[in-house]
């Protein structure tokens, strides 16, 4: 009983955390849009509260790694990103966009404690047998948060304000720190370095075949989600009658994810994980071809195949990860994982905004090439995967 109590506790946190998150994206890209009239803005105020993931996350893990609680630490983590959210909001439109740009950037240094770092301490909630299991549900909180997150921004957006959809994130992510305070603890480790702990842990990832062929091609999926996100005002504006619809394709995605997680989390599939990843990306990188075509069936059904290639792929990475990582790391790795991918969807918002204002179908295309040459990327040669731990 306990233990159930605590993985559901856990899945409650997830959900909150991880819909907050979803919905800030889209509530700041839209209140950006809305308060400068500018695409571009938009997309530089979206990859300015992600890009900042590169360094905030293996930082924080590696912090996480050693903390005797790592529930208070990721707790005020969350509280410190919830305001963070309030503040960027405070500054659009009263303070230059470039200082609000800075407080965007300094806000998502904390945003990899809603993926990797509560991931992380899933071993802890749902040991031995339970964990597979336990995976596949936690990997689809964040299909339930990707259904509700941009349909709860696009929606407030619209019906009230992008404004307030914003405040509604931050709210959500504060929810979680409850639940996050209370995550078991852990013995205490000898002392060392925290930059020690980060050359491990990148080396780790860097030498061990199957984290580093999982990171590569989950980044490319995720760059070329940065860069179809940054479409979606310009899709929902000229296809689907106002700039706030488009975020909705992204509920349309994030339905089709969890039905997929669903379905594993009942019958595990047949093929390996590592080969799952690949397959999702393919997938995911035919999506954005679709919509160049600008039909609002069609985009519709690239939301659809978006989803269906993206919630088995973010399953079998936590497989992958949960699978390869020394429990001394495990943190950091997860940490990391979850910094470069928000990075790489950074570098996508980044170059999709001012991309999409010159020619739409050309930002599309550009996102479909970017995530199939993820899995062009296969095989690195020179290393070599630590197998069950």
């Amino acid at each position: 009983m306990p233990r159930r109590y605590a993985l559901a506790s856990y899945l409650a946190g997830a959900v909150a955390a991880r819909t907050g998150d979803e919905t800030s994206g889209p509530a700041l890209m839209l209140a950006g849009f809305a308060l400068t009239g500018s695409a571009t803005a938009a997309s530089a105020l979206l990859a300015g509260v992600t890009i900042s993931a590169v360094v905030g996350g293996p930082v924080l893990g590696a912090v996480l790694d050693r903390a005797e609680r790592p529930g208070r630490l990721l707790a005020g983590a969350l509280g410190l990103y919830a305001g963070g959210l309030g503040v960027i909001l405070l500054g659009l439109g009263r303070l230059p966009f470039a200082a609000t740009l800075v407080l965007a950037v300094a806000t998502g240094l904390l945003a990899p404690a809603v993926a990797g770092g509560w991931t992380a301490q899933l071993p802890r909630v749902a040991p031995g047998g339970l964990l597979g299991r336990a995976n596949a549900l936690d990997a689809m909180t964040f299909g339930t948060a990707g259904l509700a997150g941009p349909a709860l921004a696009g929606g407030v957006a619209e019906g009230v304000g992008a404004p307030t959809a914003v405040v509604v994130a931050g709210v959500l992510v504060g929810l979680a720190v409850p639940a996050a305070w209370r995550l078991p603890g852990v013995p205490v480790r000898e002392p060392g370095s925290v930059a020690g702990d980060l050359v491990a842990g990148v080396r780790h990832v860097a030498r061990n075949a199957a984290l580093a062929r999982a990171t590569l091609v989950s980044v490319g999926s995720c760059t070329a989600q940065g860069v179809l996100t940054a479409c979606l005002p310009l899709l929902g504006e000229r296809c689907l009658g106002g700039a706030a619809r488009g975020a909705v394709l992204l509920t349309f995605a994030a339905a089709s994810a969890l039905l997929a997680n669903a379905v594993l989390a009942r019958r595990a599939p047949a093929l390996a994980p590592d080969t799952v990843i690949r397959v999702g990306a393919l997938a995911q990188a035919a999506a954005p071809a679709l919509a160049a075509s600008g039909r609002p069936a069609v985009l519709v059904v690239a939301a659809l195949l978006l989803g269906a290639g993206e919630g088995p792929q973010l399953t079998a990475l936590f497989a992958v990860r949960h699978r390869e990582a020394p429990e001394r790391l495990r943190g950091q790795i997860f940490t990391t994982g979850a910094s470069l991918k928000i990075t790489g969807f950074a570098v996508g918002a980044a170059c999709g905004g001012p991309l999409a204002a010159c020619s739409l179908p050309g930002a599309l295309l550009l996102a479909s090439g970017v995530g199939a040459a993820a899995c062009v990327g296969f095989p690195l040669r020179g290393t070599r995967s630590a197998g069950r731990l």
